[in-house]
């Protein structure tokens, strides 16, 4: 971004995972920062949200509201669209109605998983449930809707403010000697403080169209939860055991393979991701400090 003009970002969807952590980072780097939550600039509010954007005349708005639940959209589509599609739409409109930047955030779930290598961003989509469809569309609509756009695909994120893979382990691993986890599943399992650093780090790049942000590998689900229990050490009494997907039962189909190629952000920012056990270790090591280890 240019320098002529003071840096003033908005950042919607405040009150969840990402969206906290990306708020406490910028509103430090630009003091100017506006922070809103769902109940003060709700995405599926059309002109109730154009009009809080025009008000605030920001530089950037970074859209950081989803419902993620994927099971859950699968159950309620009409959530799923007003949120992930419509939503999406609406906070584009407003950012090209303003005159300022989009950065959108979206997910590995917009792959069909069939890919023997990480994916990267040209590479072909094919969601297989409603949640990945719903983010799709939102990246599609978003794109047609503001013209300065970037969109920022990341995976399997864990952090403090809202349920994930890697609480829900560390919840379980201490109460009983086995632990039944999916192990024919494949991804990058991405820290949301570093998701929020790499953010900061585009929004100093001039770049439109997609970009691809993970921690560093990839593992299994199992060999992830394998990681936790490892790291817990002997606050851990639990034995993971491996399942399938099938075994696993959940409503949703997940890719089977969703890890992504983030060489293109590397050469973008000059900036490798930390490996995911490395975040991983911060993460868990941090305790109740929301920003230890970023």
């Amino acid at each position: 971004m240019s320098g002529e003009r003071e840096v003033v970002p908005l950042v919607l969807g405040a009150g969840g995972m990402l969206g906290t952590a990306v708020a406490r980072l910028l509103e430090r780097r630009y003091p100017a920062t506006v922070s809103a939550t769902r109940a003060e600039a709700d995405v599926t509010d059309r002109f109730r949200l154009a009009a809080e954007v025009e008000r605030l005349q920001p530089t950037v708005v970074i859209n950081c509201a989803a419902y993620t639940d994927v099971d859950g959209c699968e159950v309620d589509a009409d959530r799923a669209r007003r949120v992930n599609i419509e939503g999406a739409e609406n906070v584009a409109r407003a950012a090209a109605g303003s005159g300022c930047r989009l950065v959108h955030v979206s997910t590995d779930f917009v792959f069909d998983g069939g890919s023997r290598r990480p994916y990267r961003e040209d590479d072909p989509t094919g969601p297989l449930s409603v949640y990945g469809r719903s983010k799709l569309e939102g990246e599609q609509r978003a794109a047609e809707a503001a013209a300065d756009h970037l969109i920022v695909r990341s995976s399997w994120l864990f952090g403090r403010g809202r349920a994930n893979f890697v609480d829900a382990i560390r919840a379980r691993a201490a109460s009983g000697p086995v632990l039944k986890v999916v192990s024919d599943q494949v991804g990058s399992p991405t820290f949301v403080e570093d998701l929020a650093e790499a953010l900061l780090r585009l929004l100093r790049v001039e770049r439109r169209g997609v970009v691809h942000f993970a921690n560093a590998g990839s593992c299994s689900r199992f060999d992830l939860a394998r990681a936790i229990i490892e790291a817990l050490g002997t606050a851990a009494t639990a034995r993971p055991q491996p399942i399938t997907t099938e075994e696993a039962g959940r409503l949703a189909a997940r890719p089977a393979y969703s890890a992504l190629d983030t060489s293109l952000y590397t050469r973008l920012t000059e900036t490798a991701p930390r490996p995911w056990k490395d975040a991983l270790r911060a993460y868990l090591a941090a305790g109740d400090d929301p920003g230890a280890g970023a």
